[in-house]
């Protein structure tokens, strides 16, 4: 069962992707923050892939994504980034940052086991 993490600040988002992380067979782990996460990390937890929000107050979901992808211990780890913002700018701005996939708000069920099956593989 692969462990997923999702940072974002909206619990009823997080209880949602939660939900649905389970019915794929994950076992999920909800951080409110950013900073929880990176705690996380820091304290030498890993998760098999990371969803996080882009739009989050002080410490964003891109600036979480930068600080991952500049450690090499978690340059390959998978990140797929959530977002209401359909904006061409902002998908080219997290995928050139170094997420692996871009989901849009709200999310279905099809669409995020999509986006995950992608993440996985192209860190096989």
């Amino acid at each position: 069962m692969k462990e997923v993490w999702i940072v974002d600040d909206d619990e009823e988002m997080g209880r949602a992707v939660s939900l649905m992380l389970k019915l794929l067979d994950c076992d999920p782990k909800h951080f409110l923050g950013p900073r929880l996460a990176a705690q996380a990390l820091l304290a030498g937890k890993r998760p098999d892939l990371m969803v996080l929000d882009i739009n989050m107050p002080e410490v964003t979901g891109l600036d979480m994504l930068e600080f991952v992808r500049r450690r090499p211990e978690w340059k390959n780890l998978p990140v797929i980034m959530l977002s209401s913002e359909a904006a061409d700018v902002m998908v080219d701005k997290a995928m050139k940052l170094g997420a692996d996939g871009y989901v849009m708000k709200p999310v279905t069920i099809e669409e995020l086991e999509k986006v995950m099956a992608q993440a996985f593989y192209k860190h096989l």
